[in-house]
């Protein structure tokens, strides 16, 4: 499972989950084209790993809810590289709270981000895809949207969504070579569950039968496979990544 000539645009590519897809598909051999919204360090740091691994990489600043600022970005890709093969859409964001005295400008903004910012990237990769006949669009959902979360009304409606976003993509895409597929994390060891407490940590354990959290890689590789030839003939599907937990 190579990428070599291979173009990846990874939304949320700066840390967790998105730099260890950036970190996979370099090893493999693509040229990654890594987005960030704010954090310049972390996605230059990224970028750099990428770097050392012998990859061609660009750091672009892109917030995936702003339709132009998708657009411009796209665009840009395909006249740097003149290609876009794989895009993956990693970018998320979480503003928790319980439904009764959830705010609706949270639950806007992690649905603008989270569903909209996937929607507007797949409708501006299409063209691209389309006109070379290929192309691998991998989202990323969430065990929270396949089962819901008490706290996370917004993140799970939004992740859902994506669901059903990938399925109805999937459908209208499959002629054209293009497959459009979904991966649902889990509790994954990155930044947000290491601010967890210990108590909390606990508890989550207790509902995954692997009993134990996932790592970034365990997605990454998913992600890779799902993006490669080797997933040629699957497509609309959700893989979950969760040790067990939404069985």
């Amino acid at each position: 499972m190579r990428f070599d000539d291979r173009v990846a645009v990874v939304t949320g590519g700066s840390r967790g989950i998105g730099r260890a897809v950036c970190l996979e598909l370099a090893g493999q051999g693509a040229s990654v084209v890594l987005c960030y919204a704010g954090n310049e360090q972390a996605a230059n740091d990224t970028a750099e790993a990428c770097r050392a691994l012998g990859a061609r990489v660009s750091a672009v600043k892109c917030d995936v809810a702003d339709a132009q600022q998708v657009r411009d970005m796209m665009r840009a890709v395909v006249k740097e590289y003149g290609r876009i093969d794989v895009l993956v859409n990693n970018a998320g964001v979480t503003r928790d709270g319980f439904l009764l005295m959830m705010r609706e400008s949270d639950y806007d903004a992690v649905l603008d981000t989270n569903l909209k910012g996937t929607f507007l990237c797949i409708k501006n990769v299409v063209h691209a895809m389309m006109k070379q006949n290929y192309g691998r669009i991998v989202n990323v959902s969430s065990v929270t949207g396949l089962r819901g979360n008490a706290g996370q009304a917004n993140y799970a409606a939004s992740k859902a969504g994506v669901i059903g976003l990938t399925k109805a993509a999937a459908k209208e895409l499959a002629m054209k070579n293009i497959t459009v597929n979904a991966v649902a994390p889990g509790f994954i060891e990155t930044d947000m569950t290491a601010a967890m407490t210990d108590a909390a940590k606990a508890a989550t354990l207790a509902m995954i039968p692997a009993g134990r959290l996932g790592q970034a890689q365990e997605v990454a590789r998913a992600v890779a496979f799902l993006a490669s030839d080797d997933a040629a003939y699957i497509t609309g599907q959700v893989l979950a990544i969760d040790g067990g937990m939404a069985m």
